[in-house]
């Protein structure tokens, strides 16, 4: 089996790690490339940064691709948290269609951001689905999905880790019964599916009227809308805002508008936690400063308060 694999970020090395465990340690290699991002440039100077998958098939000796068109004709394509949509033509280069690991139950949060998207809602199971791609977004029919345990204090980051840690062992189990055939694919029921979209730093947002009536243990009666997610609104209360720092770590990050005496600056909220019913901020990080804990921040601007700019 001649396989390819699609994916740009630090947390899905493990899918890669396990496909060349399974298929590269004989004579033959099987796994034969990975595409994934272009370098980007990064930082005041602009060095170019690769992704870290493309740092991790270097060191492997696999070759590495950054344009999806140049794959070549292979048995199994495998995707995760590539970044782009990839056209039918690449589609129909692999002879037993391309599998996309999905953090979602499917059809339910297609898109880009089904993590914190389960984390904001307060959801206490997650959901990996494996699919086979067609050339819409998350379409394809279902192989098959596995759960697991969404913990109080999960952010995106430690959740997604996980997943696609346990994501990397459900694949190899999956693979030799799909390609003999085994495995009956499922339709999804579109009329069911929800979206979410790529986060933006504004998405970060938290309305500071919101968040100072939170601190103080009390709900607000009314609707939030959470553009990233698609017809989605919730009721500011300290579970939901202490849900929507979680899902924002570490990207774009939950933060709000305070003013000092200097002038309104941006507040970061890096961590928090609940207690008597009310959302308790452990470190903040305010522009232009060092991250601190809440109550160092409180002593040295006594004067501080959450303000709409």
């Amino acid at each position: 089996m001649k396989a390819i694999f699609f994916g740009t970020p630090d947390y899905v090395v493990p899918i890669a790690q396990a496909l060349h465990k399974a298929y590269n340690q004989g004579r033959e290699k099987q796994f034969t490339a990975v595409v994934t991002q272009e370098p980007k440039p990064t930082g005041r100077k602009g060095y170019l940064t690769f992704s870290a998958i493309d740092d991790w098939a270097h060191k492997k000796g696999i070759k590495v691709l950054t344009n999806p068109e140049d794959v070549w004709e292979s048995d199994l394509g495998i995707v995760a948290s590539y970044g782009k949509i990839l056209s039918k033509d690449v589609i129909k280069r692999f002879k037993h269609g391309i599998l996309n690991i999905h953090p979602s139950c499917l059809p339910d949060l297609r898109g880009a951001t089904p993590i914190p998207a389960s984390i904001l809602r307060g959801d206490t199971t997650a959901c990996v689905t494996i699919i086979k791609m067609d050339e819409e977004l998350d379409h394809g029919p279902i192989l098959s999905k596995f759960k697991a345990e969404i913990l109080p204090t999960d952010t995106t980051e430690t959740l997604r880790t996980r997943l696609f840690e346990l994501s990397a062992e459900f694949l190899m189990e999956l693979i030799p019964s799909y390609l003999s055939g085994k495995i009956n694919l499922k339709s999804q029921n579109h009329k069911e599916a929800t979206l979410t979209r790529l986060l933006k730093k504004s998405d970060g947002f938290i309305p500071p009227q919101y968040l100072s009536q939170v601190l103080e243990g009390k709900s607000v009666n009314e609707d939030w809308t959470i553009r990233f997610m698609n017809n989605y609104n919730l009721k500011p209360a300290p579970q939901t805002l202490f849900n929507f720092v979680r899902a924002m770590h570490p990207w774009p990050g939950a933060w709000t508008t305070i003013k000092t005496k200097e002038k309104s600056k941006s507040l970061k909220i890096l961590k928090a936690h609940i207690e008597d019913n009310k959302l308790v901020l452990d470190e903040v990080h305010l522009e232009g400063k060092s991250p601190t804990t809440w109550k160092q921040f409180q002593l040295g601007y006594p004067e501080a308060k959450f303000v709409q700019t």
